[in-house]
């Protein structure tokens, strides 16, 4: 399993491409590989998946009942945006154009990690997120997820 940790700021270039930030290729999982999955995030943000990580999840997603209705239209929305990337010879990966507006997506943009995958945010949009998000929010938050019965962990 990958485990990503930090925040990296970088650039896209006039074709949408990014350099994948050196701390980010050393924590891949050996045998990872150069594929990975670019996804819509649950925020207005991109989520980047190594293949290894992403074939789970789409596994799990193929197993879900067609018959019911919440699961195509999750599917739909889940499934539809992402798309299969491979590093270039110098270590880009190409953002596409519905991807790039889906996330508004500029110029500027930050890398940050997010478990076993990797969001990327419009670096705006990431700075308006923090600045909105107070330290007592944040305990709140920090209690629901973690304070309680099974998700209960010392940190």
């Amino acid at each position: 399993m990958t485990g990503f940790l930090g925040e990296y700021e970088a650039t896209l270039d006039a074709k949408g491409r990014f350099l994948l930030p050196a701390g980010f290729k050393k924590q891949l999982a050996e045998g990872a590989g150069d594929q990975f999955v670019l996804n819509r995030g649950f925020e207005k943000c991109l989520t980047l998946y190594p293949m290894n990580e992403w074939q789970p999840i789409f596994e799990r997603i193929s197993k879900l009942n067609d018959f019911d209705p919440k699961v195509r239209e999750f599917r739909r929305y889940f499934l539809n945006g992402a798309t299969i990337l491979e590093l270039d010879s110098a270590g880009r990966l190409l953002v596409p154009k519905n991807l790039m507006s889906y996330a508004s997506l500029e110029k500027d943009i930050v890398l940050a990690a997010a478990s076993n995958k990797i969001e990327i945010w419009d670096k705006g949009k990431y700075q308006e997120f923090f600045e909105n998000f107070s330290p007592g929010a944040f305990s709140d938050l920090a209690q629901q997820v973690m304070g309680g019965g099974d998700n209960n962990i010392m940190i």
